[in-house]
């Protein structure tokens, strides 16, 4: 009679076989790249081919969650496969093993599409399918004669250590690579480069710049609460000292700098107010900082541009592209710079240590790569770079918004006076006029706090005395070029969002 596996049994064959094989693959990642760990690559690729508006509903969860929980998805996705296999496989190991190979050619293709591992990264996926494959044989044949062996007590023992065995194996597998694969020690490195202090500092912000009291965010953003949207599941672990940057393509010169030869030269410092384009109205992906570089227009005016070149095509470390006209990478009053510090330090690792581009006046998809090593001068449209084949737009100015940050919505307040405060932004063209109107009434004009410069966000507040009841507040803002931003609602997708911030609130 043809023996058949108990069902838990199968499962834990499946779930065992899938660990260990994932475990090997992530230690040997951690010899040929981490991004290589199979784990890592598929869900690299999941993000790669997630439709716009899976990507979207992600970055509302934030930059730490929304990657925890691209993470516990697929973790859960695995789990269910590696039981289905187990479970296929309670008369014969063939469907267990079909799986191991499915799952192994799956790792292989999204290791070999990863821009930025080189052709000994393939070990760690085939490692995968070998380990899957071997270990879901090997506890099979176990099970099975435990199943119906003459001496059944012992098999099911041998069965139990070895099982045991393998789950304690792949555990301290996948600790290792975790640990030989972050051995690199980033903060070190940035210690090592020390405070950035620029040659020619920003004028000072004045204390006059923000409505901090009132509730509106601190004029300079810190680093720890400067808000962050990039596609590394795994952080780039790149040191100062192993760092260097091409600029080549459409230049008289091609050249090749390290992080000694940027910080060398003369330092500027810039104060910036950034904004992603998947900020939904009233959203909190905006922040300001004082960011320490080299000009951009300098280092391309060293290497000649072509007057063919249109756009800057630039590669991150870990593969991530986009492409900046060249006209905005020149411009002197935007100001563009290759920056290695941010309020006063080395850019935080998840920032771009040790380097960074930093446009002003454009959505950071095409203005703000991070861990950038690659520069290349292209005609325009001559590439088309990372968010543009997902749908965005090929070039992404900035749009003329504001946002109420107090009250909170839903907030209750004592009746009497009450202010209402936020923040405006026309990064390059500046803030001429924000309004506010209550209940659908008169627009009034704000009071606006002190400008910085016109590549930064602006402070507003207006006080109204208002009855107890609920209410509704609306703002809109009008740059310095006369244009006030429009009412209608128009999401993110694809060159940022529209409409008029409003909030409700009760007074009582």
């Amino acid at each position: 009679m043809e023996t058949r596996l108990r069902r838990p049994t199968a499962a834990l064959i499946g779930v065992l076989s899938v660990g260990a094989a994932l475990a090997a693959g992530h230690l040997v990642a951690a010899f040929v790249g981490i991004n290589a760990s199979p784990y890592l690559a598929v869900s690299n690729s999941m993000v790669d081919l997630s439709p716009p508006w899976l990507t979207e509903f992600g970055k509302q969860f934030g930059p730490e969650w929304d990657k925890k929980l691209l993470f516990v998805g697929i973790a859960v996705g695995i789990a269910g496969f590696a039981v289905a296999a187990g479970l296929l496989s309670r008369r014969s190991a063939v469907p267990g093993v079909v799986v191991a190979v499915v799952l192994g050619a799956v790792a292989v293709a999204a290791v070999l599409f990863r821009p930025d591992l080189g052709q000994l990264a393939v070990l760690a996926p085939l490692t995968t399918f070998v380990v899957g494959a071997a270990v879901f044989r090997w506890l099979h044949r176990l099970a099975t004669d435990a199943a119906d062996g003459v001496d059944t007590t012992l098999d099911r023992r041998r069965f139990l250590i070895t099982s045991g065995g393998v789950a304690a194996g792949f555990g301290l597998a996948a600790i290792a690579g975790q640990v030989l694969g972050t051995r690199v020690d980033i903060e070190a490195s940035r210690r090592a480069v020390g405070p950035i202090v620029p040659d020619r500092p920003a004028p000072p912000v004045p204390a006059t710049a923000d409505f901090a009291s009132a509730g509106t965010p601190t004029f300079i953003t810190p680093n720890s609460r400067f808000y962050r949207i990039d596609t590394a599941l795994t952080v780039p672990r790149l040191r100062a000292e192993d760092w260097a940057l091409r600029i080549h393509g459409l230049v008289d010169t091609e050249l090749e700098l390290d992080f000694a030869d940027i910080a060398g030269r003369e330092l500027v410092e810039r104060v910036v107010t950034m904004t992603c384009v998947s900020n939904e109205v009233g959203g909190d992906l905006i922040s300001t900082a004082a960011f320490t570089g080299v000009p951009m227009r300098e280092l391309l005016a060293e290497a000649g541009v072509r007057p063919e070149a249109g756009q800057v095509y630039a590669t991150s470390v870990d593969g991530w592209t986009t492409a900046t006209p060249v006209a905005d990478m020149m411009s002197e009053e935007r100001g563009a710079l290759l920056a290695i510090g941010m309020n006063g330090e080395p850019l935080p690792v998840e920032h771009g240590f040790p380097a960074r581009v930093v446009v002003p006046g454009l959505y950071g998809y095409v203005s703000a790569t991070k861990w950038v090593v690659d520069l290349e001068l292209i005609r325009d449209g001559e590439k088309t770079f990372y968010w543009q084949d997902r749908g965005w737009a090929k070039e992404a100015p900035i749009k003329t918004q504001s946002r109420i940050d107090a009250p909170r919505a839903f907030q209750n307040l004592p009746a009497g006076k009450v202010t209402i405060a936020g923040v405006a932004w026309a990064q390059t063209v500046g803030v001429e006029t924000v309004e506010v109107r209550v209940d659908g009434g008169a627009w009034r004009a704000a009071e606006l706090a002190a400008e910085v410069n016109d590549q930064t966000w602006r402070m507003w507040r207006l006080v109204v005395d208002l009855p107890p009841g609920n209410h509704r507040a609306e703002v809109r803002a009008t740059d310095a070029s006369g244009h006030t931003q429009a009412e209608e609602r128009v999401p993110p997708i694809p060159d940022g969002a529209t409409g008029w911030h409003s909030i409700l609130f009760t007074v009582s």
